[in-house]
């Protein structure tokens, strides 16, 4: 091998690694910046008094009742955090989800104390969906097809744009459907409408997977399926120009915003979905991606810190515009 320096020998004149020297130069070149405000807190409410219920499978993410609730809100904004999804784990559950449509059902009373305490400091947004509220766990009204008892979809639809219309009218800014029905997006979009609430965007889970990630929130909402399973109506994982359909449907039936869920699996998806789409792109970083971390931070295996916000990162730098996430808190702190 010559002895000659490798500036002599043709050694390229690009050097990457220029920008990578002086970390004050990495900060000037970086591509993509995770932001508190890219984050929005998963929060889990129920009934009763000064109820804290830390999810055994989620730590650090609890139940809570109204008034631990708005002090769970409180140290979020104090942290930056000011958007919210809302899931309600009702009193009572029968098969119609009938709880979901009260006036004073959990989350509609939940609506008006976070707004009557934080007025327009927060974003509200409500999961809207049937599976926290019927006793058996699926995410609408059941048939029976052919000898085996199913979903009906279209059954379904009329109660879910009430259930929307009901959140809007307590203080909700924006709804976001969950349950992967054909259709719902339009039956939202033609409720709200009918009720006044023209101006309310939508935020359709339009690429929502059949996944084993959500193990942890199962418990957290207590609503698994207490027969099957979800699979006949969300995605096959194995599927990825199905979502690119499912998503230009919910567009063309007035979705203002979409989704990707489980995120950290689907990163193929989201970037997909945001190359072709010109619209806002959020990504579900669901209960089981946030209890690997965890579990693994515990036992002492990763930094949590840092797996965390690379995480984070990556799902933004996917194309995510916004990311639902449990580790919203825990980044918060960490990103001042």
């Amino acid at each position: 091998m010559s002895d000659l320096p490798l500036t002599t020998r043709g050694f390229p004149t690009v050097r990457p690694r220029r920008l990578r020297h002086h970390p004050l130069v990495r900060e000037l070149v970086r591509q993509t910046e995770l932001s508190v405000r890219d984050l929005i807190l998963p929060l889990f409410v129920r009934p009763g008094q000064n109820i804290r219920n830390e999810i055994a499978s989620m730590p650090g993410n609890y139940q809570l009742s109204l008034d631990r609730l708005v002090d769970e809100v409180g140290a979020a904004v104090d942290l930056g955090v000011c958007a919210f999804i809302l899931f309600g784990i009702p009193g009572y559950k029968d098969a119609r989800g009938s709880s979901a449509l009260e006036e004073e059902g959990i989350v509609q009373q939940a609506l008006r104390v976070l707004r009557k305490t934080f007025g327009e400091r927060i974003l509200l947004i409500t999961d809207e969906c049937f599976c926290e509220y019927t006793d058996h766990g699926h995410c609408g009204i059941l048939c029976e097809v052919g000898g085996r008892t199913e979903l009906d979809n279209d059954a379904t639809l009329p109660l879910l744009a009430a259930q929307c219309v009901s959140h809007a009218r307590a203080g909700a800014d924006m709804v976001a459907p969950s349950g992967m029905l054909d259709g719902m997006v339009q039956a939202i979009r033609q409720g709200l409408d009918a009720a006044g609430y023209a101006w309310l965007p939508i935020l359709s889970y339009a690429a929502k997977y059949a996944s084993g990630f959500y193990g942890p929130f199962r418990d957290a909402a207590e609503s698994p399926p207490q027969f099957g399973d979800r699979s006949s109506y969300q995605m096959d994982p194995g599927n990825s120009d199905e979502a690119l359909r499912e998503v230009a449907l919910d567009l063309a039936e007035g979705a203002d915003l979409i989704m990707v869920k489980p995120a950290l699996s689907y990163l193929d998806i989201i970037r997909r979905v945001k190359d072709r789409f010109p619209v806002p792109v959020a990504a579900y970083n669901v209960s089981g991606e946030f209890a690997m971390v965890k579990a693994a931070a515990a036992n002492g295996w990763i930094d949590e810190r840092r797996v965390t916000l690379e995480i984070l990162t990556s799902i933004k730098r996917a194309g995510a515009d916004m990311i639902l996430t449990y580790h919203a808190l825990d980044a918060a702190r960490w990103l001042r």
